[in-house]
């Protein structure tokens, strides 16, 4: 399990524009990788929105979303939302495996495996400063930066 002062795992995945994307690319700035569940979604609609409105007001810090969706759907979250950083495309789930936030879930007695909603903040080393597990979306954005 992840925990503060640990290495952020590595990982290589891609953008949206099929750009090879690793954890030795986000060293040298403070990054912030929230896992979030479902492109389009109300909840993680309001939440990439708030971190592009809070992303906006904040010079040198990176934020990089990080879902199971494919490319095109990413592309068209990003554009739909004018969102003004990376998603990532975890669809194998490795990312979020390793990061231990692929858990199974219940919905209406249904059992299934999904992305459990968890922001992790990164300093400049990569190390991880912060974890949050399992947020609620409303004003969690504004806390992040908060802890910036």
């Amino acid at each position: 399990m992840l925990d503060v002062k640990m290495k952020f795992p590595d990982f290589s995945l891609l953008d949206t524009e099929g750009n090879l994307v690793t954890n030795d690319s986000l060293k040298g700035s403070k990054t912030v990788i929230y896992f979030y569940p479902k492109d389009s979604t109300p909840g993680c609609t309001q939440e990439s929105c708030d971190f592009r409105d809070m992303i906006s007001a904040r010079e040198g810090v990176r934020v990089i979303g990080v879902s199971p969706d494919n490319a095109k759907s990413h592309r068209k979250f990003i554009d739909k939302f004018n969102l003004n950083f990376t998603l990532l495309c975890d669809e194998d789930h490795l990312l979020a495996e390793a990061c231990g936030v692929w858990i199974e879930k219940s919905m209406f007695g249904k059992k299934y495996m999904g992305m459990e909603r968890t922001t992790f903040l990164l300093d400049e080393q990569g190390n991880i400063t912060k974890i949050w597990k399992n947020i609620s979306v409303g004003g969690h954005a504004k806390e992040v930066f908060n802890n910036i």
